[in-house]
């Protein structure tokens, strides 16, 4: 006699005492176990890249000091700059190059900061790169 050939063939056994289970409650049954709490956030965050911060090389140093310049030149203007610059992260070494649209309210060549009209300020050593119309004279 082969494995199981005594019972192959009996009827399947239905509950009078019990209702019948529902598919979606008998799938409940074998959703996966959570047993390592947080663990795939954990995994998600060691995966996340970030970048590194990029050094500028001395003439690209020297056009954002003219750049800087004639933005202050023309503060009266309300100039709308769009800045490139690098944000450190939080959790990990390294950072991304984030990219915004300010309307410039101050140059500080003393603290070396950029100030927005609403506020936001950007360090002169985090930002990359600087584009605006007023810059066209540089480039002529």
């Amino acid at each position: 006699m082969r494995n199981y050939d005594d019972i192959v063939d009996l009827p399947r056994f239905v509950s009078k005492n019990r209702p019948h289970m529902s598919n979606n409650d008998r799938a409940a049954q074998f959703a996966p176990f959570a047993g390592l709490v947080g663990f795939g956030e954990s995994i998600s965050e060691a995966s996340r890249l970030t970048e590194c911060f990029v050094e500028l090389s001395e003439e690209e140093k020297q056009e954002l000091d003219q750049k800087f310049h004639i933005l202050e030149s023309h503060l009266k203007e309300q100039p709308e700059v769009k800045i490139e610059y690098f944000v450190e992260d939080e959790k990990k070494s390294g950072g991304a190059y984030m990219s915004t649209t300010a309307v410039i309210r101050r140059v500080d060549l003393v603290e070396r900061l950029l100030i927005a009209a609403d506020r936001r300020t950007f360090s002169f050593e985090d930002i990359r790169d600087l584009e605006s119309p007023l810059f066209k004279e540089l480039y002529e």
